[in-house]
């Protein structure tokens, strides 16, 4: 069985224990060697290849191996070894907790075994050793190299057995070198590792986000928007400021991060600034940053949103809520791409897209003299203006379809569609609060919806239409009883294709109190055949 021994603490402690018959003393100069190489190059390739001549020279070792633990995909695999052919450092990968050196990864303490034949645990992933009678001989020591809790790989060699205080002396000179090394392989880690790792996530969710805002990826083919799709496509081409004009609600933003992740700048940041969410006096310091002393609480330098934007897009929400002052700083910008920061007066260049949006008439502003006539041409060079909903015509259906099928995901309700009667509301419906309502009134919808169904009676008020001038002039219990009814009816009627027999009995009525149910709200069964 194996021996769980703690690593030394104490770099005083003895190499040199003359009742075992071995010296380690001379393990001192190489030690030193060692230090040096982790001091001043940090190269871990080095600074194994003299740790491996130790272990082999001094320790007679017969196989030696440095394991590594990469934390994103949760293999230990041997980087350097001795005593090892291509082949079997190949075949020594483990996960932790598997085998001895998994378990010396997981535990974060070193492991002594004495007799590797008589040890199951022991997993021989390398098949460099022999039969198991022939293993009695062998032992086995692993080490943990680490930095504080975190456990980077392991240290292990195969040595002729000899006694188990032999062993633990090697073992706390292991876990010496092991000391030694712990920053050279975090930093390689880090390295070829975790920074491709990093690399490669970032590529991977700059490719979904620039799937995700693909101009056809905004809903709706109506004709107004199929001519916002055009600009939008010809835009993208340049690094052209870009004006979105447009009522609160209709997906300006949206808009902006199409054309910021399908233009040249899509490598680079895509910073978002909302200019009416934050007082006067804090707007500045969050364009432009502020120097360290700048104001009082300002504590150290900050960069500001124009520096992260560099080398990308900044999209600035609501520009016409910006204030003289600080129109007169963005024009700046947008004529030198220079500025300076709150405090300081070292020009700063930087190389961005300008995207800016507002819901106001800027030329009624300009007129009013609130709001600059030379910052607006400035911005005014590629126009977009985003039609309201309202005269998007069925691209409503559309958007509702796909906020029902977005919301059955996110709430795990299965709603499947969405009745022809509260269709029908949805397009009389005059959506001042445009996309945005739409999206909060099928998201209360969703959530009042009982059969699969999202009926007209789960509407909001402002939503309810009268079905017949008899029932809106009555109080409001009748005129709901009356939208229940009327849509009962339409569904039945549609899911039997008009054929009245069917859908009286579906409803329990006889086909007559049907038909005076039907005139009653002026349906006509061939319009559902």
């Amino acid at each position: 069985m194996h021996a769980t021994i703690k690593p030394i603490a104490d770099m005083s402690q003895r190499f040199c224990e003359i009742d075992l018959g071995e010296c380690r003393t001379n393990l001192i100069p190489l030690l030193n060697e060692m230090s040096e190489i982790a001091g001043n190059s940090g190269d871990l390739g080095e600074l194994l290849t003299v740790l491996l001549r130790v272990m082999q020279r001094h320790m007679k070792v017969i196989r030696g191996m440095v394991n590594l633990y990469d934390p994103t995909t949760g293999k230990i695999f041997i980087h350097q070894s001795i005593g090892l052919s291509e082949d079997e450092q190949a075949r020594g990968i483990y996960w932790v907790g598997e085998g001895i050196t998994g378990k010396v990864v997981e535990s974060g303490d070193p492991i002594i075994v004495p007799r590797i034949g008589d040890e199951p645990e022991f997993l021989n992933r390398t098949e460099s050793r022999g039969n198991r009678s022939a293993d009695t001989q062998l032992s086995f020591l692993c080490v943990p190299i680490k930095r504080g809790r975190k456990i980077m790989g392991t240290i292990s060699a195969d040595r002729l057995y000899d006694n188990l205080r032999l062993l633990q002396l090697d073992v706390k000179i292991l876990s010496v070198l092991a000391a030694i090394t712990a920053q050279a392989t975090e930093l390689y880690l880090v390295e070829h590792c975790l920074t491709p790792e990093l690399e490669d996530e970032n590529l991977r969710l700059r490719k979904a986000l620039k799937e995700k805002f693909r101009p056809t990826n905004i809903i709706g083919n109506s004709k107004p928007m199929l001519e916002v799709y055009k600009l939008v496509e010809r835009v993208t081409r340049s690094k052209t400021t870009v004006l979105i004009l447009g009522e609160s609600g209709v997906g300006k933003e949206l808009v902006a991060s199409a054309i910021h992740f399908n233009s040249p700048c899509a490598n680079g940041p895509f910073v978002k600034f909302n200019c009416a969410s934050l007082p006067e006096s804090v707007i500045e310091s969050e364009l432009f940053g502020h120097e360290k002393g700048a104001f009082t609480g300002a504590t150290a330098l900050r960069r500001g949103r124009f520096e992260e934007a560099d080398r990308g897009s900044i999209f600035l929400d609501e520009i016409g809520e910006m204030s003289l002052p600080m129109q007169a700083k963005l024009l700046r910008v947008l004529q030198e791409r220079t500025f300076e920061r709150v405090g300081g007066n070292a020009p700063i260049n930087v190389d961005i897209r300008v995207l800016a949006a507002t819901n106001r008439n800027l030329v009624e502003m300009v007129e009013k003299g609130s709001f600059r006539e030379d910052l607006f041409y400035r911005l005014h060079v590629f126009p977009i203006t985003i039609p309201p909903l309202r005269d998007r015509g069925n691209d409503v259906i559309a958007l509702a379809d796909y906020f029902v099928a977005k919301f059955s995901r996110e709430m795990g309700i299965p709603v499947e569609r969405i009745s022809t009667p509260a269709i029908n509301m949805l397009l009389c419906y005059h959506w001042p609060g445009n996309v945005r309502e739409l999206e909060n009134v099928i998201e209360r919808a969703m959530l009042l919806a009982e059969d699969g169904v999202i009926h007209g009676y789960n509407l909001p008020a402002s939503l309810q239409l009268p079905i017949a001038e008899e029932v809106a002039t009555r109080g409001s219990l009748d005129t709901r009883l009356a939208t229940v009814e009327y849509e009962l009816i339409v569904d039945a009627l549609k899911a039997n294709h008009g054929n009245t027999t069917v859908a009286a009995a579906h409803l329990g009525l006889t086909r007559r109190a049907l038909s005076l149910r039907m005139n009653r709200y002026k349906l006509a069964y061939k319009d559902f055949r």
